[in-house]
C-alpha cells in the first residue's frame, strides 16, 4: 500500500521561506512521478509542480516559477518543495502526488495521480 507523509508547512511572513516534504513508502518511487498541489478555501486544486521519473524534468506553474523549487531524493523516498519569496497568496492547503509507475511528462490535472498526501496548511501573512 503506497502512502505519502508530508511534512514542513506552518505560519511564515512575506519574503520567507519554507520547505515542505513528502516521505512515500513501497518500492517503487524512483519510477514515479511526483507533484505538489495547492488549494486555497473555496478554490479548485490546483498544480504547483512536478517531477518526472525517468529525468528529473521539472514543471512550474507559472505563478511560482522562479520561487520555488521541486526535487527528489530517490534513496529517501522523499520529494521536496522548496517555496522562496513567499507571497500571502501562495497561502493555502499543499499537497503532494504521485502517480502510477512509468507516467511522465506534464501532468497538471489532479486526476491524473493516484496517490495523495495528508496535505499541510500553509498560510504568508503580509
Amino acid at each position: 500500500q503506497v502512502q505519502l507523509v508530508q511534512s514542513g508547512g506552518g505560519l511564515v511572513q512575506t519574503g520567507d521561506s519554507l520547505r515542505l516534504s513528502c516521505a512515500a513508502s513501497g518500492s517503487t518511487f524512483s519510477t514515479s512521478t511526483m507533484a505538489w498541489f495547492r488549494q486555497a478555501p473555496g478554490q479548485e486544486r490546483e498544480f504547483v509542480a512536478s517531477i518526472n521519473w525517468s529525468d528529473d524534468t521539472t514543471y512550474y506553474q507559472d505563478s511560482v516559477k522562479g520561487r520555488f523549487t521541486i526535487s527528489r531524493d530517490n534513496a529517501k523516498n522523499t520529494v521536496y518543495l522548496q517555496m522562496n519569496s513567499l507571497k500571502p497568496e501562495d497561502t493555502a492547503v499543499y499537497y503532494c502526488a504521485r502517480r502510477l509507475s512509468y507516467l511522465g511528462g506534464y501532468a497538471p490535472a489532479p486526476s491524473l495521480y493516484t496517490y495523495w498526501g495528508q496535505g499541510t496548511q500553509v498560510t504568508v501573512s503580509s
